[in-house]
């Protein structure tokens, strides 16, 4: 067994500084403390705001 850094983004785990071959399995361990100040720090953190998506239309005339 090897132990590999990473931070969860977006309900993602990203690992830094190191690449799985795919299709590894891989168990997560998290501290007690590290959880509970994840969880408090997402409860202060304003939500994202979410991107409106724009489409433009070129109408074109029909003959």
């Amino acid at each position: 067994m090897k132990a590999y850094k990473g931070v969860v983004r977006d309900g993602v785990i990203v690992l830094e500084g190191a690449k799985l071959p795919e299709g590894a399995v891989v168990t997560v361990t998290i501290g007690e403390g590290e959880l509970l100040r994840a969880t408090i720090t997402s409860a202060f953190t304003p939500p994202k705001k979410e991107r409106k998506t724009r489409i433009r239309l070129n109408p074109r005339p029909t003959m």
